[in-house]
């Protein structure tokens, strides 16, 4: 295939405090790719974060290179974890891949011929979904067709971009699961990775009378903004867009699927189901 934009797969990295995690992370990626060359790292350090950064350019970048893919290095005064979502949408913006995939650095890629799975879908406007996180029904790392974030110039307006977009897509019933096993390995799912990082990770989730909760109306009805555009989009290319048609007219559950037993068999949202405003 040709390494041309449009084959490409941009994923977004931002990544603080770690290093041995970071290349096992990016090297897992590359490994299990079916053609290298069709990935292009975008890694978001702090300015204050010299040891990473350093550690990426002495240890990493050069593997990244012997394999055939690209990487962009992006360098942020730190915003924090509380603003995770700036991040990934600055490392959208400077991406040039068609689809654009959400990566963690305590990540694990674990299926060989994955972007493969990815490039089956190229053309179609969705969310891939890799199952995870004890079959969460959110795309923990969510992977969008770059005309997404061309529609908005942003991913994400807030911190949980993983919620954030697979609301929307649920709303809209553009989730589709894809055939791609990942090892999160997060501190409270395994036991590893329990640094600093993982600890000065607060979650603006749980208090949805706050306004900068992620349940707050006000980031309720930005999504719903958020669906009704991309639904505008489905209809302009001729994207079936029934369901949302459905929602909008009071006869369609909007999170039926999103908490059916198919997608979340352990009730991990059931509590948190909320009405559309």
């Amino acid at each position: 295939m040709s390494n041309n934009s449009k084959s490409l797969i941009s994923i977004l990295l931002p990544t603080r405090g770690r290093t041995l995690a970071l290349e096992r992370s990016i090297m897992s990626l590359i490994d299990l790719a079916t053609d290298p060359t069709r990935l292009q790292f975008m890694l978001a350090f702090d300015n204050n974060d010299k040891e990473s950064s350093t550690y990426f350019v002495n240890n990493i970048a050069g593997k990244i290179n012997a394999a055939g893919s690209r990487y962009t290095c992006l360098e942020f005064a730190p915003i924090g974890y509380l603003r995770l979502n700036e991040y990934v949408n600055h490392c959208a913006q400077a991406s040039s891949g068609e689809w654009l995939m959400f990566w963690n650095d305590d990540a694990v890629m674990q299926s060989a011929n994955w972007d493969q799975e990815i490039q089956q879908h190229t053309g179609e406007f969705c969310c891939l979904r890799i199952p995870t996180h004890n079959l969460h029904p959110y795309a923990i790392f969510p992977i969008v067709p770059r005309r997404w974030y061309e529609l908005f110039e942003y991913l994400s307006l807030h911190q949980l971009s993983d919620a954030w977009i697979s609301q929307i897509c649920y709303m809209l019933d553009i989730m589709k699961n894809v055939n791609i096993r990942v090892l999160h390995d997060r501190h409270d799912l395994t036991g590893n990775n329990g640094d600093q990082t993982f600890e000065n990770r607060r979650m603006l989730e749980g208090d949805d009378k706050d306004p900068k909760d992620f349940n707050h109306v006000t980031w309720r009805q930005r999504r719903f903004n958020d669906a009704v555009k991309i639904h505008d989009y489905l209809e302009s290319v001729a994207q079936d867009s029934q369901w949302f048609k459905a929602v909008l007219e009071h006869k369609q559950d909007p999170w039926a699927k999103m908490c059916s037993s198919e997608f979340d068999p352990n009730q991990q949202l059931k509590q948190y189901k909320v009405a559309l405003q």
